[in-house]
């Protein structure tokens, strides 16, 4: 299909890069009803066999083939009800001609003998080696999206659900890990023979097998069995990290109106995991860097967040399951969603309300930075590509509008509807739309219409006045993310009904009275009369709409909401109006925040917005405040110090990396902070704070080693340090810890612009020679590296990875790598580009000249 770099429609960046394609769940021979895998593990050799077999309901009589998805797998013999057959494999699809009389409604049993050496994907050997000595040894399995088909043959797509089991031999001291229940184990001399059934029905991407010498932590919920498996050694990190399962469980089960549909619940943290971690039915698998310390768990809930997410699949995507790829949001945007409302179960509203605005600032941020496109949508390269912050984040904002709209009472009585309705069958995003009216009477297609089946989102910019001789206040509303003269929803307007606040403060407190107003057009002045002048002014009372919002009220309207509008997302609304008056009364009013809120969140945003007003006594106070007692806090004001390049700055950021903190963030944000500084008017500083960073890395691993990530990114900013260089290149060799080494890959990108031209050889061909590994991770810290150099010796690294690795994320955000390059390096640069393809083919040439007329005269030789 055409494709162009720029929706015309919006000026946005395409999602759909060239390539991109309908896809279409395909024909169905009939319905899978069971599928068996019986495996031997050789995990020394990275390599297992076994068989798979397949009962198949055909749907039609006569079917003549059948066709499987099977990459890369050592085809043995095909049986079909007892019958060899014969088969055709091109490596990628297993083709069998069916020689019985098929009829439908009566099952087929189609039995695969195979095997697999060194699998590229579906399942993954973890093994020490020289490099990594103390590495786990485990083997897992990652199907979503269409990986399933490396590890055995099936039909690959979410539309097919069956019920499953596994059968798998492996050495007796490991234990083996899969969906539903363990029926029986038999040791078998010196292995051991695990059988795992799966009751309920599932698609072929949430089966999973992980293996490892685990330790066990038993926990329960209503009598089923709650597991949490890691490595030997790791026990108390498991329980700080996943002890609030069961009390999760309870809560989703009493949230989405189903009890926990499954006979148990495992949690596996394994090592080198490519995803944070991943829903299998009744078997989550988790990254094992989720596994926190006590000083870890002071100031990260990402790990709780994890848990709650993949929790919350068990119900949406494993128990109710997506018929297509286009519709992941459904199940991606409610585990999403699921991290707010336990947010909000556990903790409060205001801390729910503030994480349900970090979702949409993530949202936003890939909007405008990165594309625009539909939540909803079938033209891809590959479905992996979907799994962007559109179906997740943009998912998790359109929950929330639609528990908006609903009320709290309705929007649980539509999930459960939808849930009940819904278990153990497949869905489309339009099942969403019938729930809500079949439960609650209410049409959403409009909101749907507006946030799902098509890209972005309104962008208000809303001023304010009072007319004290008419006693009115009016509201000016203007979309200004809409062209001009045009006003229909085709041309990005939204059609929306915005609840608007005129607060009036009385001994401290807010009265706010509330009406709703429609927004429709381009720009809207809109009077509202009261007999005395409000104090502020809250548009979109709540903040429930996804949305970007400019306030232009004057400052004591500002002053006031800052200081009593009830809802903190408004108060931070006010902190970035406060910050653009730019003047002295501003940055009092943002250092009272900073000093006298109570909600830790307000005051991370006043202390960024203080950081941005060009007045000496806002960095004075900013400097001030930087013992915050929130770990957050002071982490946005060393963030805020170290864009700041002044002596006072230096030596409180300088002092607290000597100091520490008991935070490792902050220390880590410290360290970034202090490496980039020392520009401009602190460039003498530049030997210091190498040095003090050096000594970092030297003396400060730690968990997940975050601190000394935070020295390296601190390195990466001195670009035009040689010594800076060498220091970073010593961290990107195999044997560095992982959670250390590819920061330090990523960190090469940072401290490129800025380098000789030597330097910059040198950092192009060790990323050259580090997007030869294989690892996952490697792949995309090397993606991220070149993305951001400006030089044209990236793009042919960056295409390298688009054309050759086998990860569609991997291709995709390499693709994307190019453009920024070239974006970068402006049109010169594209002519310089050219020029340098040039004379590489004229000396290509040269060669295979060189090399011919070499053979020419040989030939000679020999015919004379």
């Amino acid at each position: 299909m055409p494709y162009s770099h720029l929706d015309e429609s919006n000026g946005h960046k395409s999602f759909q890069l060239p390539g991109s394609r309908p896809h279409y769940n395909p024909d169905r021979p009939g319905q899978v009803e069971h599928i068996c895998l019986d495996l031997t593990l050789d995990i020394p050799n990275q390599s297992f066999a076994g068989s798979c077999t397949i009962q198949l309901n055909p749907v039609r009589s006569g079917i003549e083939s059948l066709t499987l998805d099977a990459v890369n797998l050592n085809i043995q013999s095909v049986e079909i009800d007892g019958t060899s057959h014969e088969f055709n494999y091109d490596g990628e699809l297993l083709h069998i001609p069916v020689q019985l009389d098929v009829v439908a409604g009566k099952l087929l049993k189609v039995v695969i003998n195979y095997g697999v050496d060194k699998p590229q994907r579906g399942l993954y050997f973890i093994q020490p080696d020289a490099d990594y000595p103390d590495k786990p040894t485990q083997v897992w399995t990652q199907g979503e999206d269409e990986d399933s088909r490396f590890w055995f043959p099936c039909f690959d797509y979410p539309g097919q659900l069956a019920t499953s089991e596994i059968k798998v031999r492996v050495p007796e001291d490991f234990i083996a890990v899969s969906n539903g229940e363990l029926v029986g184990t038999e040791t078998v001399g010196t292995d051991k023979i695990y059988h795992w059934f799966q009751q309920e029905i599932h698609p072929t991407y949430l089966m999973t097998l992980a293996v490892g010498r685990f330790a066990e932590i038993a926990d329960s919920w209503n009598g089923k069995s709650v597991t949490y498996y890691v490595e030997k050694g790791r026990e108390e990190q498991a329980k700080l990290s996943m002890g609030k399962t069961p009390r999760m469980i309870e809560f989703f089960s009493e949230k989405f109106g189903y009890p926990y549909p499954f006979p148990k619940y495992a949690q596996v943290c394994v090592d080198d995991f490519i995803f944070g971690g991943m829903e299998n039915t009744s078997t989550t698998l988790l990254t094992d860097r989720c596994l926190l310390d006590k000083r870890a768990s002071l100031d990260n809930f990402n790990t709780e967040s994890l848990v709650a997410h993949e929790l919350a699949h068990q119900w949406f995507g494993d128990l109710v399951v997506i018929k297509h790829w286009s519709h992941a949001w459904i199940k991606e945007g409610m585990a999403s969603y699921c991290e707010v409302l336990w947010t909000e179960h556990e903790y409060d509203k205001d801390e729910a309300a503030y994480y349900l605005l970090g979702e949409a600032q993530s949202y936003l941020s890939e909007d405008s930075d990165r594309y625009r496109r539909p939540i909803v949508t079938n033209i891809y390269r590959e479905a992996i590509e979907l799994y962007d912050r559109h179906i997740y984040e943009k998912g998790a904002c359109v929950y929330h509008m639609i528990r908006t709209e609903l009320g709290d009472e309705l929007f649980d009585r539509f999930v459960h509807t939808f849930v009940n309705d819904n278990a153990h069958k497949t869905v489309e995003t339009i099942d969403l739309l019938r729930a809500i009216d079949k439960s609650t009477g209410r049409n959403l297609a409009f909101l749907f219409d507006q946030y799902v089946y098509r890209g972005g989102h309104p962008d208000f910019k809303v001023a304010y006045s009072w007319d004290g001789d008419s006693k009115l206040a009016k509201l000016t509303v203007t979309q200004t993310q809409a062209k001009e003269g045009i006003h229909t929803l085709t041309n990005d307007l939204f059609d929306l009904k915005i609840p608007i606040g005129f607060g009036y403060v009385k001994d401290g407190v807010a009265d706010v009275k509330v009406t709703k107003i429609r927004v429709y057009e381009k720009e809207q002045v809109l009077y509202f009369p009261f007999e005395t002048k409000p104090d502020f002014i809250s548009f979109d009372v709540g903040n429930n709409y996804l949305k970007t919002v400019t306030l232009e009220y004057p400052l004591p309207e500002l002053k006031a909401q800052l200081k009593s509008d009830p809802d903190p997302i408004s108060r931070i609304y006010a902190t970035e109006a406060i910050a653009k008056k730019g003047n002295l009364e501003a940055v009092k009013a943002l250092t009272e925040c900073l000093a006298n809120e109570e909600f830790w969140a307000v005051r991370l945003e006043a202390a960024q917005q203080l950081a941005t007003i060009k007045l000496d006594i806002a960095v004075t106070n900013l400097v001030a405040e930087i013992g915050d007692e929130d770990a957050f806090v002071r982490k946005a004001i060393v963030d805020e110090l170290g864009k700041i390049k002044m002596p006072e700055t230096y030596a409180a950021v300088k002092q607290l990396v000597e100091a520490g903190d008991e935070s490792y963030y902050v220390e880590a944000a410290a360290c970034r902070a202090l490496g980039g500084m020392t520009t401009a008017s602190l460039k003498d500083k530049q030997e210091e704070v190498i040095n003090l960073l050096t000594e970092v890395l030297n003396t400060r691993a730690g968990w997940n080693e975050v601190v000394r990530a935070g020295a390296i990114g601190g390195l990466s900013k001195m670009t035009d340090s040689p010594t800076a260089l060498n220091t970073i290149l010593e961290y990107v060799k195999l044997g560095v810890p992982q959670p250390l080494r590819l920061p330090s890959i990523r960190a090469l990108g940072a401290i490129s612009n800025g380098q000789s031209d030597a330097n910059l050889t040198v950092i192009v061909e060790k990323l050259a020679e580090l997007s030869r590994e294989s690892f996952f991770l490697t792949q995309v810290s090397v993606v991220s590296a070149l993305s951001q150099m400006a030089t044209v010796k990236a793009i042919g690294v960056l295409q390298g990875l688009a054309n050759q690795s086998p990860d569609g994320r991997v291709k995709r955000i390499a693709d994307e790598g190019v453009q920024k390059v070239q974006k970068k390096i402006g049109t010169d640069g594209a002519v310089k580009q050219l020029r340098e393809e040039l004379e590489e083919v004229k000396k290509t040439n040269q060669e295979l000249k060189g090399r011919l007329e070499n053979l020419e005269a040989k030939s000679k030789q020999v015919t004379t």
